[in-house]
């Protein structure tokens, strides 16, 4: 996110990181980076952490979140050397609740992410493939939870009842509210197929592998040791598309085309359910809330 959380403190998190992972903390800065988490880097006594601090609804519980990143240490523990595994708190949990949302700290890497352009080139593309490979084949970590759909059959109806009177929760929230109501057609359209869809892949989890769900540049880092995915929070045993979504269509990868749709789908329909909790709430204006609006705009144009 751009913009520091107004419910917690660098303070308080020093004081947390302090409390479960370094011994004490020398310097904490910030970082206005990415969009749906907050982060720092926060360092100590030699080392250096890239804290992050989640909020779980609703995508995830206490208990799925923890999951997901004691799954990607496991991984990591394995031998899967693409893991930028999260490092365990004194407690011996990856997960630690600060009230304001769940702490977690993995080692800072030093390296870069990759531009669009760079995203692209087949050296790098080929990378990428060979990590999601190596990815798929591994064991899943126990207690690795599995893929759900993210909206459900009531999701249109719930929307167009939330959308038919004005929004006064902030100034972009009529924007947001005319927006999604002028596209309800569309939403129900593809929540009525998206569903049929994750039906399909239901009846086949016998062939779902463990997924990052998000391994797209942001979530890359190109360190001298080679290629790092950084971000498990969305880790998850499913169809091995669900990966694919941000690789070119040239990617030499196996898809099947009705699980390329449903996960297109799925970060669409996702993103859009978020978006208009973002916009019905209190807001207040800021470049996180303008970044919202235009990332609603994109998904609610897309199809």
């Amino acid at each position: 996110m751009f913009t520091p959380p107004a419910s917690i403190g660098d303070a308080a998190i020093a004081a947390a990181v302090t409390g479960q992972w370094l011994a004490a903390v020398d310097e904490i800065g910030y970082l206005p980076w990415g969009f749906g988490a907050h982060h720092w880097r926060v360092s100590g006594a030699g080392t250096v952490l890239f804290v992050t601090l989640d909020q779980l609804e609703p995508r995830h519980t206490a208990r799925s979140l923890e999951a997901a990143y004691a799954g990607a240490a496991a991984l990591a523990a394995g031998g899967l050397e693409v893991v930028c595994a999260p490092v365990p708190a004194r407690s011996g949990r990856f997960t630690v609740d600060v009230g304001a949302g769940v702490l977690s700290v993995t080692p800072w890497l030093d390296g870069h992410s990759p531009s669009g352009a760079v995203a692209s080139e087949p050296g790098h593309v080929a990378t990428v493939v060979g990590a999601l490979h190596a990815l798929h084949a591994a064991a899943p970590p126990a207690g690795l939870r599995c893929w759900t759909p993210q909206v459900g059959s009531d999701f249109p109806a719930e929307l167009r009842e939330s959308t038919a009177e004005p929004w006064t929760s902030g100034p972009l929230a009529e924007s947001a509210r005319r927006a999604l109501a002028e596209r309800h057609a569309h939403i129900t359209g593809w929540t009525h197929r998206y569903l049929e869809l994750a039906e399909t892949a239901v009846a086949q989890r016998d062939s779902w592998v463990p997924t990052h769900g998000e391994p797209h540049g942001d979530n890359q880092v190109v360190t001298a040791a080679g290629l790092r995915f950084v971000d498990w929070e969305s880790l998850a045993l499913a169809p091995r598309e669900r990966d694919y979504a941000d690789l070119p269509a040239s990617a030499p990868v196996p898809r099947d085309p009705a699980m390329a749709e449903l996960f297109a789908l799925d970060w669409r329909l996702s993103e859009i359910a978020e978006y208009a909790r973002w916009f019905a709430a209190p807001h207040t204006g800021s470049a996180d809330d303008h970044t919202a609006l235009t990332g609603l705009y994109e998904e609610l144009a897309a199809g």
